[in-house]
C-alpha cells in the first residue's frame, strides 16, 4: 500500500512539473494586436525610410524616436531599442532589395515570460526575412526592440561562417607574424651599440696623443729634461703604469710637417 501511496505521489510531482514548465500561449486578441502593429510600423515606418533618412532619423536621439512613434502610431517605444531596429532594417535593406510583401505574423512569449516576441515573414527583391519585435507585458505593450533577420540557406550560413572563421584567424596569424618581427629586431640593438662605442672609442684619442698633442702645441721648451719627462709620463699612461721607471729616452728628434704640429 505504501508503495503504490509513492507511485501516486511522484506522478503527481511529475505532472506538477510538466504544468509549470508549459510555455504561456498569447491570447489572440493580444496576438492579433501587437502583430497588426508591427505590421504597421513595417509598412509605414521602416519600408517609407531608406537609409539615409534612417541614419537622421537615428542622430537625433532616443527621446525623438519616442516622440514620432507616440505620436505616429501611438505606440510606446524603448528609444535606443529602436535606433539599433533602424540600423537592422537598413543594413538588411541593402542586402536583399526593398520590401515586396508582409506574409504572415506569429505571436508567442519568451522563456522568461516576460515579453512577447511577434516575427512577422516578409518578402523582398531578393530573399525572404523575419522582421522580430519585442513587446514588453506591460500595460501598453511597449516595443522594446526590433531585428530584421534575413534567412539564409544552409550553404549561405556555412559560407558566412568559414569566411568569419578564416578572418579570425588571419587576424590571429597577422598579429603574431608581427610581435615575431618586433621581437626579432631586438637581437640589432646589441650589435649596434657595440658598433656605435667601437666608433666612439676610434674617435676618443688616447693620453700619448693627448699629451704630444699639447707638447706639440707649444712654440718652444725652455729644457729638453722637461720634455723628456713629459713624454715619459705620456707613454707609462698609456701602457697602464703609475710609475716611469724603467722607461728611458734615448734621444728626441722633432718631425717636420707631423700630424701634430697640424692639429
Amino acid at each position: 500500500m505504501k508503495k503504490i501511496k509513492l507511485v501516486l505521489v511522484l506522478a503527481a510531482c511529475l505532472f506538477g512539473l510538466t504544468a509549470c514548465s508549459e510555455a504561456k500561449v498569447v491570447d489572440e486578441q493580444t496576438a492579433a494586436y501587437l502583430g497588426q502593429m508591427s505590421v504597421q510600423v513595417i509598412q509605414n515606418a521602416y519600408a517609407t525610410v531608406d537609409s539615409n533618412t534612417a541614419a537622421e532619423l537615428t542622430a537625433e536621439g532616443p527621446e525623438y524616436l519616442e516622440y514620432v512613434f507616440q505620436n505616429a502610431f501611438q505606440m510606446p517605444v524603448d528609444g535606443n531599442g529602436m535606433i539599433s531596429a533602424f540600423d537592422s532594417w537598413a543594413r538588411a535593406t541593402d542586402e536583399i532589395g526593398s520590401l515586396v510583401s508582409v506574409d504572415d505574423y506569429s505571436a508567442e512569449f519568451d522563456t522568461s515570460g516576460d515579453s512577447i516576441i511577434v516575427n512577422v515573414g516578409c518578402t523582398f527583391e531578393k530573399k525572404t526575412a523575419d522582421v522580430q519585435f519585442i513587446y514588453k507585458t506591460d500595460l501598453y505593450n511597449t516595443l522594446k526592440s526590433s531585428a530584421t533577420n534575413i534567412d539564409y540557406t544552409f550553404g549561405e550560413k556555412m559560407a558566412k561562417a568559414g569566411l568569419n572563421t578564416l578572418m579570425g584567424m588571419g587576424t590571429v596569424f597577422a598579429v603574431l607574424i608581427l610581435i615575431y618581427g618586433l621581437i626579432s629586431l631586438f637581437n640589432f640593438i646589441p650589435k649596434i651599440e657595440a658598433a656605435l662605442s667601437k666608433k666612439n672609442e676610434a674617435e676618443k684619442p688616447s693620453p700619448v696623443d693627448n699629451a704630444i698633442a699639447q707638447i706639440a702645441e707649444k712654440e718652444e721648451l725652455t729644457d729638453d729634461l722637461e720634455l723628456v719627462a713629459v713624454i715619459t709620463a705620456a707613454i707609462a699612461a698609456s701602457e697602464g703604469s703609475t710609475s716611469t721607471d724603467g722607461y728611458v729616452v734615448r734621444s728626441i728628434r722633432r718631425v717636420s710637417g707631423s700630424k701634430w704640429q697640424k692639429a
